[in-house]
């Protein structure tokens, strides 16, 4: 299928975690238009069996491909561990699909060889066990050591951060045995960006916070560049599908693009 830069970028998550994502993609790549898909009617994907994360990603990268998006972001690290080679094989070679947990396993290759890292993230994805095998596979002598933190997608979802609540929840996962004397934090699920400040608070600003979004959008850039898929020439639209409407998504979206966000609601299964 051929390709043209002006076509949108799409991206999804189970709920608001991917707009950190998004956010980050629109910072780097401006001229660009972006389709995201929040999957908030079966949200969180954490606590989903592989099976349902994999059934609701195809029927959401149908959604993406129909809308005519020239690559797919999955902005979920609990998707990206259960779907993302699926989607793969799915879209053959229709688009480019991008997970969120490679661009990070090759940043801490890179920039952390042979130190104690630590890792938060939803039970889907410390259980995997995707992060630990792929830096395995990397021979860089990282000792990784990961915490399921189940409570904090949903916590975030329905606003309780930068309150006593979560300061006292975050305290508590953050405390385990297992994040002793890590050198640097992976947040490996793309709702806690939203919560940074916090985690680095716990730390005394002394811990080196690994925030995927960033990198992601990064990644981003490079495979449209090497593709000659940049957009140069505008114009941008912006598109938010959610498969139920939330006030949290609306507001979490309005904040983040600084614009009246309105909804499409596009129930996966009608």
């Amino acid at each position: 299928m051929k390709l043209s830069p002006t076509q949108p970028i799409g991206v999804f998550d189970s709920g608001i975690g991917g707009l950190t994502v998004a956010h980050a993609i629109r910072n780097l790549l401006p001229q660009e238009s972006m389709i995201y898909f929040g999957d908030t009617a079966h949200l969180p994907y954490g606590d989903k069996s592989e099976a349902a994360i994999q059934a609701y990603s195809i029927k959401i990268a149908d959604v993406l491909l129909k809308k005519g998006c020239k690559v797919i972001v999955i902005a979920c690290n609990s998707a990206s561990s259960a779907a993302y080679e699926l989607l793969k094989e799915y879209v053959r070679n229709d688009v480019h699909i991008i997970n969120v947990i490679d661009p990070m396993v090759a940043l801490v290759l890179e920039k952390f060889p042979d130190r104690r890292v630590g890792l938060i993230g939803t039970k889907r994805t410390v259980q995997s066990g995707v992060y630990a095998r792929k830096i395995e596979e990397g021979h860089r002598q990282i000792s990784l050591h990961s915490v399921a933190t189940p409570l904090l997608a949903p916590m975030i979802e329905e606003g309780f951060f930068n309150n006593q609540i979560s300061h006292e929840i975050i305290a508590q996962y953050l405390g385990d045995e297992n994040l002793h004397h890590i050198e640097a934090l992976i947040l490996a699920c793309t709702h806690y960006p939203l919560i940074k400040r916090e985690i680095a608070a716990f730390y005394g600003e002394r811990m080196t916070i690994l925030d995927s979004s960033e990198t992601i959008a990064r990644a981003l850039q490079r495979h449209l560049e090497n593709e000659n898929l940049l957009n140069t020439t505008g114009p941008v639209q912006h598109h938010f599908l959610v498969s139920d409407y939330t006030e949290s998504f609306e507001a979490a979206a309005r904040m983040f693009f600084h614009a009246d966000v309105r909804l499409e609601k596009h129930p996966l299964w009608n």
